[in-house]
């Protein structure tokens, strides 16, 4: 009987999508799931005359497939994984190789990797993103641990993956070892989730500045998305304002509960940023603003008893508003993506993952959700410059948004004038003042700490370490 080539447990729409997507590319495939519900479904519905074979035990499924086995997992990230991985141990041979596609926490994938390599087998994990649409038809895959491991899938994975309309370049590359692959998905969605705070705060501000409809929303952002702003989440966003409610007859936009959700993987950055000493406001305010948002509650008994300013927008046309908040949108937009690339540079360092950070802007090119044709600008910038710091400082993105500055700071005055809340693109000023400021107040800081802590500090007259007697009479 014929093995097959690839193995993928885990069928749901991710799942199925990814799996339908290696067989349209020429290779033959086996599939697992707890439910074997699901698997019958599967096979005899979307999978129906593909070379998609079924397994109803772990045993079977192991079976089927060609050695050394390669067997991609999309379950539940944490325990799920550990127990998929548990179960399947005892049928491997040394040399088989578990591909962890799920969104899991770095320093899991470190773990599993050091474990079951020191038992013979062969393991990595890959952050995978374009959502169900990207599984099917090309997501941008981020695959990092054994380098080898990597090479008996290359081909394989460059197959599925999406390709960047500039060059037809797959969207995938060996990252580097480790658990380097689920730590760029993790900062790729942290990225996402500071772009969609932003462009929700654009929103936001227009919709109460000016009070535009569902209609002039779609047209400002279809408009937006064949400039420098052009990204699948402003096409998403132009998208949804058309869309209309058929139970109420309203833009759906507007009948959708304030209160945003979360998976953690934005969180998950924050604290790993937190812990490598790296700053990242923008993307911390997308994850509080989602928690504030969930506090849903909370903000309607407050609003009945805190007071703020009229919203009423006393700036020039309303054309210069919608032109002066595509540009802050833009000039926020690379500080957030400058912080993801920092924190990159520092983690890279840290946990000798060797990335290159011009590589990993190719391959969110295409397929995932935050590409975007700024991400060209950006591999341009690590080509110019592999040790560049910080975006901020790379030669294009200074001019850029040197000639947005003064858009930038009169929308965020707007804000602050109609008490319209934008943490993100607030912060991203803060982030890039603070970033050009050659002196902070933190001379301040570091006599309060010596002060009542004795905690020392240094002059900058002469080197050394220096305690004051503050208190001397």
């Amino acid at each position: 009987m014929n093995k097959q080539v690839f193995g993928l447990i885990g069928l749901g729409v991710m799942g199925q999508n990814f799996v339908q997507n290696v067989e349209r590319n020429g290779f033959s495939a086996a599939v697992y799931n707890r439910s074997a519900e699901t698997t019958e479904k599967f096979i005899g519905g979307l999978a129906a005359g593909k070379n998609i074979k079924p397994a109803y035990t772990l045993k079977e499924f192991v079976d089927l497939l060609e050695s050394p086995r390669r067997i991609m997992l999309l379950v539940k990230a944490g325990e799920p994984v550990d127990t998929t991985i548990q179960l399947l141990i005892p049928l491997l041979a040394k040399g088989d190789l578990i591909i962890d596609g799920g969104n899991s926490f770095f320093l899991d994938t470190e773990r599993r990797a050091k474990e079951l390599e020191s038992q013979g087998f062969n393991f990595f994990g890959m952050g995978v993103s374009g959502g169900e649409e990207g599984a099917l038809w090309g997501p941008s895959l981020m695959p990092g641990g054994s380098r080898d491991a990597y090479k008996e899938v290359e081909s394989i994975m460059k197959a599925v993956a999406a390709k960047a309309e500039e060059d037809n370049e797959p969207c995938v590359t060996y990252l580097g070892p480790g658990g380097s692959g689920h730590y760029v998905k993790m900062v790729h969605n942290g990225i996402e989730y500071g772009d969609m705070q932003l462009i929700a705060e654009a929103y936001d501000l227009l919709k109460q500045a000016l009070g535009l409809s569902a209609q002039q929303f779609h047209e400002i952002f279809a408009e937006w998305n064949k400039g420098e702003l052009s990204s699948f989440l402003i096409e998403v966003t132009a998208n949804v304002f058309k869309k209309v409610d058929e139970e109420s007859g309203k833009p759906l936009v507007d009948v959708i509960l304030d209160k945003a959700g979360q998976k953690g993987t934005g969180k998950w950055m924050s604290i790993n940023a937190l812990d490598l000493g790296s700053a990242i406001p923008t993307i911390t305010a997308a994850v509080d603003g989602r928690i504030l948002s969930s506090q849903k509650e909370e903000r309607v008994n407050a609003a009945a008893i805190l007071t703020g300013p009229e919203k009423e927008y006393k700036g020039g046309s309303a054309q210069q508003l919608i032109d002066a908040v595509r540009d802050a949108l833009y000039a926020s937009k690379i500080c957030s993506y400058a912080q993801g690339m920092s924190l990159l540079k520092k983690a890279s360092e840290k946990y000798n993952y060797n990335l290159d950070l011009g590589t990993i802007a190719k391959i969110w090119r295409a397929g995932c959700i935050i590409r975007a044709r700024f991400l060209n600008d950006i591999t341009n910038a690590y080509n110019r410059n592999k040790e560049l710091p910080n975006l901020l400082v790379d030669e294009e993105f200074q001019k850029a948004i040197n000639d947005r500055q003064e858009s930038w700071r009169f929308v965020i005055k707007c804000a602050v004038e109609m008490g319209i809340p934008m943490p993100a693109m607030s912060v991203s000023l803060a982030y890039y003042d603070s970033y050009r400021s050659e002196r902070l107040p933190a001379n301040l800081i570091q006599a309060q700490r010596d002060f009542f802590g004795a905690h020392t500090f240094e002059r900058i007259d002469k080197p050394g370490i220096f305690h004051a007697d503050w208190e001397e009479k």
